[in-house]
């Protein structure tokens, strides 16, 4: 789908990389931009028109449903990570917190605004992943396995939504200049270049976007022998 003219909905669109994702559809010309965030006053970008929505609230999500009715293009981009092994004791409730935002909090929009972007003509969902869909190895275990989920998700959404015409586009991507990579010694990409991608990739028709080359890399080393994962 194009971005000119697209009524776009952004969740986690305060900061990062859905506030990047804002301001490129902006200048991409999409005619409005619907910027979503736990507390709507965060939301400080010119042009966009702030939302309140915690996507792990069913409440907010309705709300935001009827209120975004125009929508054309969702980006699932909210999302948490926290620190942590899977084998300490706090590991469960981590990982239960990281669930609720990274894939029910996903679930949650995509079941309300489905039927809003189908009779609005088909449009899309952007899925906001990560190379951790692929690969578990580092400080965030749990998080690696929510995302893993999400990816999961995304496939079979794409799968359920073919029929009514909606185009889903799963997102992944390396370490990203924000603030979930701060302090981390790696090499970053800006969080506008991800953006650029993604909506390059949609625009395109794709289901797929590797958004850098440690995305690349990754996805390669799926096959290889032994396997990147292992």
């Amino acid at each position: 789908m194009k971005l000119q003219d697209a009524i776009v909905l952004i969740t986690g669109a305060n900061r990062g990389i859905g506030l990047a994702f804002a301001e490129v559809a902006l200048a991409r010309g999409a005619r409005k931009v619907y910027a979503g965030a736990r507390i709507s006053s965060s939301i400080t970008t010119p042009g966009v028109v702030p939302v309140k929505l915690d996507v792990t609230s069913d409440e907010d999500v309705a709300d935001a449903a009827r209120i975004c009715a125009d929508v054309t293009l969702v980006v699932n981009n909210a999302g948490i990570a926290r620190a942590g092994g899977l084998l300490k004791a706090e590991a469960g409730d981590a990982a239960r917190e990281q669930f609720e935002t990274n894939v029910f909090g996903m679930l949650r929009v995509t079941q309300a605004f489905a039927p809003v972007l189908a009779k609005n003509g088909g449009g899309a969902f952007l899925n906001v992943l990560s190379v951790a869909s692929w690969i578990n190895s580092g400080a965030m275990t749990a998080y690696a396995v929510s995302k893993a989920a999400a990816w999961s998700l995304t496939n079979g959404l794409r799968n359920e939504l073919r029929s009514q015409g909606t185009q889903v586009l799963g997102l992944h991507v390396g370490f990203v200049d924000t603030d979930l990579a701060r302090g981390l010694d790696v090499v970053k990409v800006s969080p506008q270049s991800v953006a650029l991608s993604a909506f390059d990739a949609l625009e395109a028709g794709a289901s797929e976007v590797l958004a850098d080359e440690r995305a690349r890399t990754v996805k390669r080393g799926l096959t290889a022998e032994p396997a990147i994962y292992l």
